[in-house]
């Protein structure tokens, strides 16, 4: 579906849209595919392993979950999510998870036509957002199942139907981006889709556009970018809507140490510079050591990477050795034992470096509770650690200590929508201040976000948000009429 264009206006869709969704990822397609008819039903053969929640779903199974009070239904669960409808719509789709069982979901998916709500999702890519641009060989941290979107089995689609191990459960990248490409051209989404899309402004309109509906009084929202269409042309657009929503993820700008020298052309922030210069022959065994500085599953996969090519390995990180916020030690070893051999690693150097005794590991130095002070031009970082300042020559740096959203296309880049308002927009310490069952933005109604913009960083509990997002608006808009039918059909099919 083309886009509206500044000077010209298409035939296929109305100037003014009910819903535009910015970001292709699954969150967006989650959203695109309850707003294109598909219906969420308590299965007449499945029960809850929760009997309270059960209860409450027998009460109303003649009604979709998103007719449905979601406050009710996600009153008294607990779940490994901040957000309320995330932990229910969790436990609907893979019941008693966290407890390491592999239910079935107790949904049974009916589309009804009628239910369309007209949308747009603008991505920058092909949908799977962030995924296309992921290591192709390295594994998720969450389980295959765990990835996949609501009416399509994950191991329906990748070759992870045959399970070798335990940690083939696991899936890479290249299968997830796979995986959510194909989902939505199977289940009829494409023509929601836009690709190769930049917004570039996102502002709120508080009249009507010319002969446009008011947005229900609330004003419009402008949304403009351009499109890359064959090769470089650039073509702008303009899009009015009645609601937006932020599905943006969080990978956009890898988070920095703000110290002196990290502009320096040896430092990086990203693991794929250290794959580029090993296949480039830049590195080597005889090359100085490697500084990883995090303590996160980047920097793990990072110090993997450089051990496996024999590359020696400076790793700095904030954290005591023996902090329980560690996610190696929230990992269980069975699932995950490449993130286990580094904590080996890091735990193996830490007990040297006090007491002495063999060197397991020659390769890899491990500086606990040490900050980077300064990068200088001579290839040297300077640290500070618990009783001194240490001086290291090194011949790459990658500073894998976290990313943030990019909203550059909003007011203040989205600050005032924070949950503190002083501060950037922050997945962990600062994120969006939405409404818990709607996830309507409180300081700006009309505008939504889902996924890492509300502390949801899992694919398992994002699809929370297109929930509470897609209950509102089809109950909003039911009341003005802007539901239509997509192709004609009553009733609605089961899949």
């Amino acid at each position: 579906m083309p886009l509206l264009e500044e000077t010209t206006v298409p035939r296929e869709h109305p100037p003014t849209l009910p819903v535009v969704i910015i970001g292709n990822g699954p969150s967006g397609i989650c959203l695109s595919y309850l707003l294109s008819g598909y219906k969420p039903y308590l299965d007449p053969s499945a029960v809850h392993p929760n009997p309270v929640l059960y209860r409450k779903l027998q009460e109303t199974r003649h009604l979709p979950i998103t007719e449905q009070d979601l406050e009710y239904l996600s009153e008294g669960l607990e779940g490994r999510s901040g957000n309320p409808v995330a932990v229910l719509f969790d436990t609907l789709l893979h019941p008693n998870a966290d407890f390491g069982y592999e239910f079935p979901p107790v949904l049974q998916w009916r589309r009804d036509k009628q239910q369309h709500l007209p949308h747009l999702v603008l991505g920058r890519a092909t949908p799977g957002g962030a995924w296309h641009v992921m290591e192709g060989s390295m594994l998720t941290i969450s389980l295959g199942i765990w990835m996949e979107l609501p009416g399509i089995n994950y191991r329906d689609l990748t070759n992870n139907g045959k399970c070798r191990g335990v940690t083939n459960d696991r899936a890479t990248p290249e299968e997830i981006s796979s995986y959510y490409r194909n989902y939505v051209k199977l289940m009829g989404l494409k023509q929601n889709f836009v690709d190769n899309t930049y917004v570039t402004s996102v502002q709120k309109l508080f009249r009507g556009h010319e002969g446009e509906d008011k947005g229900g009084g609330g004003g419009l929202w402008e949304v403009r970018g351009y499109q890359r269409v064959q090769g470089d042309t650039h073509v702008p657009f303009c899009l009015f809507s009645e609601n937006v929503v932020l599905a943006t993820g969080a990978s956009d700008s890898p988070a920095q140490l703000g110290v002196e020298g990290e502009e320096l052309p040896f430092v990086f922030h990203s693991i794929s510079a250290l794959g580029l210069a090993v296949s480039r022959k830049k590195l080597g065994p005889n090359s100085d050591p490697v500084l990883i500085v995090g303590a996160g599953l980047s920097a793990a996969d990072a110090v993997l990477c450089a051990c496996n090519n024999n590359i020696s390995v400076l790793h700095a990180f904030r954290k005591h050795v023996d902090d329980p916020g560690l996610i190696f030690k929230q990992l269980p070893k069975t699932l995950y034992p490449e993130y286990h051999k580094v904590y080996h690693m890091i735990m193996a150097a830490s007990v040297c470096s006090k007491i002495g005794g063999p060197v397991l590991f020659p390769d890899y130095t491990s500086f606990p509770e040490h900050c980077v002070v300064s990068f200088q031009p001579d290839m040297k970082c300077v640290m500070q650690g618990s009783n001194s300042l240490k001086a290291l020559k090194i011949s790459m740096a990658l500073v894998l200590i976290g990313t943030h959203p990019n909203l550059f296309f909003l007011k203040g880049q989205g600050q005032y929508l924070g949950l503190d308002p002083t501060k950037p927009i922050s997945c962990k310490q600062n994120p969006m201040d939405v409404h818990p069952y709607t996830f309507e933005c409180t300081k700006d109604p009309g505008l939504f976000a889902m996924g890492p913009l509300v502390g949801d960083n899992f694919v398992r509990f994002l699809k929370g948000g297109a929930l509470g997002i897609a209950s509102c608006l089809l109950k909003r808009l039911k009341k003005k009429g802007k539901l239509i039918a997509d192709g004609g059909g009553g009733g609605g099919e089961f899949i």
